[in-house]
């Protein structure tokens, strides 16, 4: 088996898959990649048994095809002191021994049977759903849902992303119980309604390697794993098993007091009076009348306190409500546009954020958060 591929490109590509890798894996041969040559395709696999990236460059240099694993720390360390330059891999398919040849030098590296690495696993075709979307949209339901999963030994649901998918819609959820995401689609549409909860790692994987895609992206699934194609990667994930709570019923429908304000003005106010607060508790108290929002926060145990106010466009009662700071700092900082509605019941029931202008028609977002009791 003996290839040549530039330092640069294979060293973007393994810097990729390397995340997947874990520091405490139960069987020693995932410390490596597995390279699979078949004719001038080099696919690249890392893997930690729950997830799986695979990474294809074509080549043009190719003698012989086989399959190694190779050890991923000492390639990768060794990969990020070379200039860009070609590499000459040559392995011996019967003692795994690699010989990595530079202009000026020669590295060897002891490698292990690629037979032993863990094979994929496959989908049950009478379970399989599929769906084509463009890489953008399944970005965007990452990146708007991924911060709001909870990090729950109890409750494993709560710690993915649960991705629904509709005749007119997807819709992407999270929630830690404190708050809560759905973020709908209504430009990717399934012939079978279906869902599957995708796990934080794999979802934070695929966040870093969906930017640079330009083609659509493929999803497969059935009740145990799911399968996301990329034009230059594929990723495999097992979900989380069991069932996602009732969601819908957590979100107040009827919320007659709406705050109309410009989130950076209250993003920029909480982040100073926040500064103040218990740092137990976090609390920052929002006391709305007429159209002005008054922000406060104290700590009597120091006594510090602190408020602003801003101006904002209200309708509704005059109320007294409070937050948990570093919640609501963290949802107006995941919302993109301009200005921010906060729709409110009353002070013991969560208030709902909505961008008050939709950047794109087929999008619906919509971020929750709980309120804490205010001691008077």
């Amino acid at each position: 088996m003996k290839f040549v591929i530039s330092s640069t490109e294979l060293l973007n590509h393994l810097q990729a898959i390397s995340r997947v890798i874990s520091n405490k894996n139960t069987l020693p041969i995932l410390d490596n990649f597995l390279f699979q040559l078949n004719e001038k395709e080099l696919k690249i696999t890392a893997s930690d048994l729950e997830t799986t990236l695979i990474t294809t460059i074509h080549l043009e240099n190719v003698t012989d095809g086989g399959n190694i694993a190779i050890p991923a720390r000492i390639l990768t360390d060794t990969l990020k002191e070379f200039p860009d330059q070609p590499l000459t891999f040559d392995i011996n398919n019967d003692t795994f021994s690699i010989v990595i040849t530079t202009e000026n030098g020669k590295y060897n590296v002891v490698g292990q049977n690629g037979e032993d690495f863990p094979q994929l696993p496959s989908l049950k075709k009478d379970l399989k759903t599929s769906v084509q979307l463009p890489s953008d949209v399944l970005l965007n339901g990452i990146v708007k849902t991924l911060f709001a999963t909870a990090d729950d030994e109890l409750r494993p649901v709560m710690n993915g992303i649960f991705i629904e998918l509709y005749s007119d819609n997807m819709t992407f959820v999270a929630s830690d119980a404190h708050k809560l995401v759905r973020y709908k689609r209504m430009d990717v549409k399934s012939e079978n309604e279906s869902s599957f909860i995708l796990p934080k790692k794999p979802a934070s994987l695929l966040k870093a390697i969906l930017p640079k895609e330009q083609k659509q992206v493929l999803i497969e699934f059935d009740d145990k794993n799911a399968f996301f194609t990329l034009s230059e990667y594929k990723l495999v994930s097992r979900l989380v098993e069991g069932n996602y709570p009732s969601y819908n019923s957590v979100i107040p429908t009827n919320n007659p007091n709406k705050l109309t304000i410009d989130r950076l003005e209250l993003y920029n106010a909480l982040k100073r009076v926040a500064l103040f607060s218990n740092q137990a508790s976090n609390l920052v108290k929002l006391d709305l009348k007429g159209n002005q929002l008054n922000v406060s926060a104290q700590d009597i145990d120091f006594s510090i306190s602190a408020n602003e106010r801003l101006n904002c466009q209200y309708e509704g009662d005059d109320m007294e409500i409070g937050f948990k700071s570093s919640f609501l700092i963290e949802i107006l900082s995941n919302l993109s546009s301009t200005d921010v509605v906060v729709e409110l019941s009353d002070p013991s029931r969560a208030g709902i954020l909505l961008p008050a202008e939709r950047e794109n028609i087929d999008e619906d977002v919509l971020m929750l958060i709980m309120p804490m009791m205010i001691n008077v």
